[in-house]
């Protein structure tokens, strides 16, 4: 049973039938991304005068720069996140250890 979904696209002035597990939404949006991203390096001194291979080549380099820079991004995110999750688990811990000294002499107070 094929469950891809197919959805019509516009990337670089042509129309392409894009096809995924993912929804058309999600799709609709990778194109953008490309079309943002010629776009944008379209502007660039010089690149209307390059052949299409160094085109393609310039607009590979750049995906590949975007998805590296992401990648690092997220590699120290995630460290940020294990390490904020030690500390809330220090603080949990020390929270404990306070409540229970604070019972302990509110208990030999009574007694």
């Amino acid at each position: 049973m094929d469950n891809k979904n197919y959805v019509d696209v516009l990337i670089g002035g042509k129309i392409y039938t894009l096809g995924g597990l993912e929804e058309e939404s999600y799709l609709h949006q990778v194109a953008a991304y490309l079309n943002d991203k010629i776009q944008q390096i379209s502007r660039t001194e010089g690149y209307s005068r390059l052949p299409d291979d160094y085109r393609n080549l310039t607009l590979n380099l750049n995906l590949a720069d975007d998805y590296f820079k992401e990648r690092e991004h997220n590699r120290v995110l995630a460290a940020q996140k294990d390490e904020l999750e030690k500390e809330v688990y220090r603080l949990r811990a020390e929270l404990v250890t306070k409540r229970v000294k604070k019972a302990k002499e509110k208990n030999d107070q009574e007694s």
